[in-house]
């Protein structure tokens, strides 16, 4: 049993990406708010949104899925603090066209969303593709580029089939490396026409010590003084995992180079949360592991930029937590502040609230924000340029594939 832990089970907001693969810039103050020098805005800076399977996608048994470690985890009473699940979460699955049009409404056009293991290998490695998991996220990548929106693709997010966390529990046995990269070969292959950037792995300096050093997260495992777990071993077992779950990221992305990328521009990255000397900075929010320090992503930023000779960077975790979901001022200040640190950025921004008793998506105050900044200052796009003919060859194509 673990302990319950007070991350809701379904996201009620869709968040706010901010795409860059440029160099850092100087800033200026105007108004009492801290503003980036607009007119500095390379080409490349792009917008974007983002979300997870288990927290957006609902559907938790559609279509063939199987049972993620994440629905086991949230089925059993006091898992999650107010006892929500991802069962419906906000219902992306049957509603992603209506969530497209809302980022279109915007002008973003990027769009970071998770693959569902257990949606394409409903039981992992032991049993067949499932052709419906596949043809979901064919309509997804589809949609999304008709409308200009560039789907940069995670195939981790925390959650796995059940079947492999029962079997290996989790990435603690050695034979999960060929697990994943099976499934990373099925989405290369299957995907890999349309999607050009890749992330193996969400997060996974807060996966391993939630899931295998104080037992909040699945698979639950932590030593007696950390949690009341049933099993597990805190001093070992978060090396174990870490150790998996990088030999697994190196053999994807070795797979990827080898028999998939066909360009430099095509890439395949790992997510991370940065703190200093394993201490949160800046202002505290209802989440422990998330404060609030623009500062302190500048300078991460800018130390990556010099000690790594200005290679592009995609910041994709960086997130906001605020009560008022319609009129967020304080988002709207966040955001503001967070541009002014960050040039050559990703930063996740939360921006549209869902209200989980009907479904129905509202936006806040900070998308109207955020949607005004955009259609000022956005000045080109990653999507590759296409032709008259190019985008009514793709329709066509995509009415081809999908008309009843």
């Amino acid at each position: 049993m673990c302990r319950s832990t007070t991350q809701k089970a379904a996201s009620k907001e869709i968040q706010i990406l901010l795409f860059s693969s440029h160099h850092i810039f100087s800033q200026q103050s105007q108004r009492g708010y801290n503003y980036i020098n607009l007119l500095l805005f390379p080409p490349t800076f792009s917008f974007g949104t983002a979300s997870s399977s288990y927290q957006f996608e609902g559907a938790y048994l559609s279509d063939g899925k199987g049972m993620s470690n994440w629905d086991v985890f949230a089925h059993k009473p006091g898992s999650i603090g107010d006892g929500s699940n991802g069962d419906v979460a906000v219902d992306q699955y049957h509603r992603y066209l209506e969530d497209i049009d809302l980022m279109e409404a915007i002008k973003v056009n990027s769009y970071r969303f998770s693959i569902s293991w257990a949606r394409i290998l409903p039981k992992g490695r032991f049993g067949e593709v499932n052709l419906a998991g596949i043809n979901y996220y064919d309509r997804l990548i589809d949609a999304l580029l008709l409308k200009g929106i560039q789907p940069f693709v995670t195939l981790f997010h925390f959650d796995i089939p059940q079947e492999l966390e029962d079997r290996y529990g989790g990435w603690l046995s050695p034979p999960i490396t060929g697990r994943f990269v099976f499934l990373a070969d099925i989405c290369f292959k299957s995907f890999g026409d349309r999607v050009k950037y890749w992330v193996t792995f969400n997060e996974p300096d807060l996966h391993v010590p939630l899931g295998y050093r104080t037992g909040d997260f699945p698979p639950c495992r932590c030593s007696s003084q950390f949690g009341n777990c049933s099993e597990g071993d805190s001093d070992k077992e978060p090396f174990v995992a870490a150790h998996n779950i990088i030999l697994s990221h190196a053999a994807a992305v070795d797979i990827y180079r080898n028999k998939y990328q066909e360009s430099p521009q095509q890439r395949v990255h790992i997510n991370e949360l940065q703190k200093k000397n394993g201490v949160p900075m800046g202002e505290l929010t209802p989440f422990e592991w998330l404060n609030v320090y623009p500062q302190g992503m500048k300078k991460i930023v800018t130390y990556l930029k010099d000690r790594y000779n200005n290679t592009p960077m995609f910041i994709t975790e960086n997130d906001q937590t605020e009560v008022e979901y319609l009129n967020d001022f304080k988002r709207i200040n966040y955001m503001s502040h967070h541009l002014d640190n960050l040039l050559a950025a990703i930063s996740e921004i939360w921006t549209l609230s869902c209200d989980r008793a009907t479904l129905k998506r509202t936006p806040r105050l900070s998308a109207s924000w955020y949607k005004h900044f955009i259609a000022k200052h956005k000045t080109g796009s990653i999507m590759p340029r296409h032709d008259s003919r190019g985008i009514e060859k793709l329709e066509q194509t995509i009415q081809g594939k999908y008309q009843a």
